[in-house]
């Protein structure tokens, strides 16, 4: 049976990591099969160059790339905005193709209010001072990440339910607890000084909506979180922030696939396919 796919004015998601192992990219190509945005952010860390070399990508992460690009094809707005783990293209900020373009950040009028939206690596001390580390702590969490889903398969066969490792790490230690905190307080504080109405995130995989004041001023604080344990975008739609969970949205979740498989690439045929595939947009 045909669904009709939801209408949507914005849609903000970040933290893809495709090219991971931890990517739910099927997941996710269910999700954006299942809306109409007339405007999709990528709000960074979309492709995870830093770890790319392992030559680990799958049929469906190359779908949710034509999809995307089938969303371009089809004049929606696209926006890539860099994170860390795609930093590379920052080289290429204010590139633009049709309704598509690459940049650091953007400041969107929403019905009147200003949205300042950026991917949030800036905030990241670790990021600015020692990238071997962060890069050798992105590739630790893969491997926790992969280990995890071995245990949830055994577990499910067992007849137990999932259970999420990183995010038990993330809640137990403190000192993570803190940086998530300092994170949000310091986005919402240069976002109040500038007057902004909302500050869009991403980076830190922890989905939220808060409106925080201080004395200062006030602003809402939203993150899109990720697609490797939460599962989450950022939805605005007539006026109204909506913080989308893949795991109660039963029409994405049922919806099958009909598109044609693909075999799994190396990175120069994953280049070439793409290349082709900008080329057949006609824009």
């Amino acid at each position: 049976m045909h669904q009709t796919k939801r209408e949507v004015d914005l849609i903000i998601i970040s933290d893809l990591h495709l090219g991971t192992y931890g990517c739910h990219a099927e997941e996710l190509l269910s999700y954006l099969k299942s809306v109409h945005p007339k405007k999709l952010i990528l709000n960074g860390d979309i492709i995870d160059i830093w770890q790319f070399s392992k030559r680990y990508w799958p049929t469906s992460h190359m779908k949710v790339v034509k999809h995307i690009l089938g969303l371009i094809a089809k004049g929606v707005e696209v926006v890539y905005i860099t994170g860390n783990h795609d930093e590379v293209l920052r080289k290429f900020v204010g590139f633009k193709l049709g309704s598509f373009s690459i940049e650091n950040k953007v400041v969107l009028d929403l019905d009147g209010k200003s949205a300042w939206c950026f991917h949030g690596d800036v905030f990241d001390v670790t990021m600015q001072h020692s990238k071997w580390l962060a890069r050798l702590g992105s590739q630790g969490y893969d491997f926790l990440i992969l280990l995890n889903r071995l245990i949830n398969y055994v577990g499910k066969l067992a007849g137990k339910g999932p259970i999420s490792m990183s995010k038990k790490i993330k809640n137990s230690v403190k000192s993570a607890v803190s940086y998530i905190n300092d994170f949000e307080k310091t986005a919402t504080d240069i976002a109040i000084l500038n007057g902004y109405d909302y500050v869009v995130c991403g980076h830190i995989h922890q989905p939220a909506i808060k409106s925080i004041k201080t004395k200062l001023g006030e602003t809402t604080y939203l993150n899109s979180g990720d697609w490797i344990e939460n599962l989450t975008a950022l939805e605005y739609h007539l006026g109204v922030w909506k913080l989308y969970s893949y795991e109660i949205d039963h029409i994405a979740t049922t919806l099958s696939e009909s598109e044609d498989p693909l075999v799994e690439l190396n990175k120069t045929e994953l280049f070439n396919l793409m290349q082709l595939e900008f080329n057949q947009m006609n824009l």
